[in-house]
């Protein structure tokens, strides 16, 4: 696939580092010659030097043969009008605009293709990331919460500790273990490195990065079966008022005891504009120690460091926890960093961009896939794509999972049905049916599946697996 990227920050840089090894013809457009040089010397594309919004320099980077645009650069303004001109003058196939805005959304008239600025997808990475945290004050033994199938399936990241239900257990001990919900190890990561295989004899070890599927409702359960159990988070403290920490501040500050804390002044003048009185906003440096005292951070249920600063963000969230704070957040763009500090004392180690990057991958996978999420800071992956066909145009379609050939390191985990009624009116709150996949699960026609890749390298073959047959209609 050719694909033009606008924009070699953060989000264009870890989009661009996505697809380029998956054989994709990557060229990605910049301002800033010095960005695009350091992306060139790193990795095999091709750069353009020149501003996204002007004809010549998209005909320059090859919009006349592209298949995609993906404008994400700073400027909402910059990325609307790129995917009109390129719509416009060039006919491109397809449009995705990183936008920040809260007024422009996924479907909505005004961004649509037939329309105003001819962008067929909106993606929001500060919403992405907000959702993300709030799913980890809900549940706060987990280290990821990701939504399947409508939310009705979850995957979910947790550290393996001592004295919980199933460490020191092996995995076909689990439903006597816990005999109450039914969910599916579909991957362990121990000292940083995926198993190689899982199998009824695989020991959980104190200390595994456990990957399960279960249902959305079994959440709690699962989590107590491989964590101790957390209390719930009521209070929490939030290190940085940017558009992040604002953002989430908005939706949580009615429901939690809140406490925002900002350097700039005029910032923390803003915030308490827009936020209820119960927010208490601090003017102050996140990283002095003094102020975390006098603020009495060991009493938090959660500090999220969210400002826009690496080193601030680290440095305030291990003081926090070795305050006291019964779990810390930091966002953490520098993935040398992110990987050197996920695991230690800092409990999560969210890259904004990571955390955004599935949205745009479930545009652009081949087949019918409907769901992306990036793991492990983009090593590995999960995909949720619908069956179509039949068993002669289908790799899936009427097969048990044993007969479907994946790569190594890749797993069927779940398999979502939809209800098969007779009568109209018995349709009428009929729930979608979570399989658990064993290896005599039969894959039908129509079911959404979710497979968990360990290996990145492998998605092209995992993306086959959802394709039908060109003649199948």
């Amino acid at each position: 696939m050719n694909i033009l990227i606008l924009g070699a920050g953060r989000v264009g840089e870890s989009v661009a580092e996505s697809l380029v090894s998956e054989k994709n013809n990557i060229t990605i457009v910049d301002s800033d010659p010095s960005r695009l040089m350091d992306l060139q010397a790193r990795l095999d594309l091709k750069v353009i030097v020149g501003n996204g919004i002007q004809p010549s320099v998209l005909a320059q980077a090859g919009a006349a043969d592209s298949d995609m645009l993906i404008a994400c650069a700073a400027s909402d303004e910059t990325n609307l009008v790129a995917c009109k001109v390129a719509h416009e003058r060039f006919n491109l196939p397809t449009t995705i605009a990183r936008v920040r805005s809260p007024e422009f959304v996924e479907n909505d008239p005004l961004t649509s293709r037939s329309t105003s600025f001819a962008v067929d997808h909106v993606v929001c990475p500060e919403q992405i990331v907000t959702s993300y945290i709030e799913k980890l004050m809900a549940y706060p033994e987990a280290l990821q919460v990701l939504e399947f199938a409508g939310g009705i399936l979850n995957l979910i990241a947790v550290r393996a500790v001592t004295g919980s239900p199933l460490v020191k257990h092996r995995l076909g001990e689990i439903p006597g273990l816990v005999p109450s919900c039914e969910f599916r190890v579909v991957a362990i990561f121990r000292n940083e490195k995926a198993l190689s295989t899982l199998d009824g004899n695989t020991t959980i070890e104190h200390g595994d990065e456990v990957f399960v599927l279960a249902a959305a409702k079994d959440i709690h359960e699962v989590l107590i079966a491989m964590h101790n159990p957390s209390d719930p988070v009521r209070k929490l403290v939030i290190a940085g008022g940017g558009n992040v920490g604002l953002r989430l501040a908005r939706s949580i500050a009615l429901d939690h005891r809140l406490k925002i804390i900002e350097p700039r002044k005029s910032r923390c003048d803003y915030l308490a504009s827009q936020l209820p009185t119960r927010a208490l906003i601090l003017h102050g440096d996140a990283s002095d120690a003094r102020l975390l005292e006098e603020e009495r951070i060991g009493e938090t249920d959660m500090f999220l460091a969210l400002t826009n600063d690496d080193e601030t963000n680290i440095m305030s969230a291990l003081l926090a926890k070795q305050m006291g704070a019964a779990k810390v957040l930091a966002i953490v763009n520098r993935k040398a960093y992110a990987d050197l500090v996920q695991g230690t004392q800092i409990d999560v180690a969210l890259s904004p961009a990571h955390a955004a990057i599935g949205s745009f991958l479930t545009y652009i996978r081949r087949g019918n896939v409907v769901a992306v999420h990036s793991l492990r800071r983009g090593t590995a992956e999960a995909l949720e794509g619908i069956i179509l066909g039949d068993r002669k145009s289908s790799p899936m379609a009427h097969r048990r999972v044993d007969q479907i050939k994946l790569p190594r390191g890749a797993s069927i985990g779940a398999i979502v049905r939809e209800p098969k009624l007779q009568a109209a009116d018995d349709q009428a709150g009929a729930r979608n049916q979570i399989l658990m996949a064993h290896h005599d699960t039969v894959i039908e026609p129509g079911d959404h599946v979710v497979i968990f890749v360990s290996n990145k390298k492998d998605i092209h073959l995992v993306e086959k697996l959802f394709q039908v047959e060109a003649g199948y209609l």
